[in-house]
């Protein structure tokens, strides 16, 4: 037993490199089972295939087939950790608006990227261009990150800073309408 559980393990720990995505290549359409795998690894991303295999009712081989379908199709980009970020040591958390350049986006992007505390970078339409999330460890820092590393990206013509006072991961059964 304790070596089928290692090897389960083992499969969990070790998965493919996902193939790269084809840009404008259709997406292959997701069935109730593949949508259940999803919103298994949403809830836990540790979960062994075993584990998955059994709730979604489909065998270990199948279940392993379907989630590096998954990863190789790009409907799952990774694995990660929910994390608390004021318990990691990052207090201060904003959401900022920026206004660039048109057509600047592709440089913007890789600039913002490399910003510390990073965590979300959208391109988006309305009054602002680009919504940025980072979390730092405090007011000092985020303050330090707005007015010396954003606003000195030449193609940056404006920025609005929202603190978050509270934030709430929400379920990831949610995500999903026909359910």
């Amino acid at each position: 037993m304790a070596d089928e559980q290692m090897a389960d393990d083992w499969e969990r720990v070790v998965a493919p490199a996902p193939a790269p995505v084809i840009p404008g290549a259709p997406a292959r359409p997701l069935d109730a089972v593949d949508r259940d795998i999803l919103r298994i690894l949403q809830t836990d991303g540790r979960a062994s295939i075993r584990s998955v295999a059994e709730r979604v009712h489909v065998s270990r081989a199948n279940a392993y087939a379907r989630i590096n379908r998954l990863i190789d199709d790009g409907v799952i980009r990774g694995f990660s950790a929910r994390v608390n970020h004021e318990r990691a040591g990052h207090g201060a958390s904003a959401y900022i608006t920026l206004r660039i350049v048109q057509n600047s986006w592709r440089t913007v992007r890789e600039q913002l990227q490399a910003l510390p505390g990073a965590a979300h970078i959208a391109l988006v339409s309305g009054d602002f261009d680009v919504l940025l999330l980072v979390h730092t460890p405090d007011n000092r820092t985020l303050r330090e990150l707005v007015l010396t590393k954003l606003q000195a990206i030449p193609e940056v013509l404006s920025t609005r800073t929202l603190l978050v006072f509270e934030e709430t991961d929400l379920d990831p059964d949610r995500l999903d309408p026909g359910r």
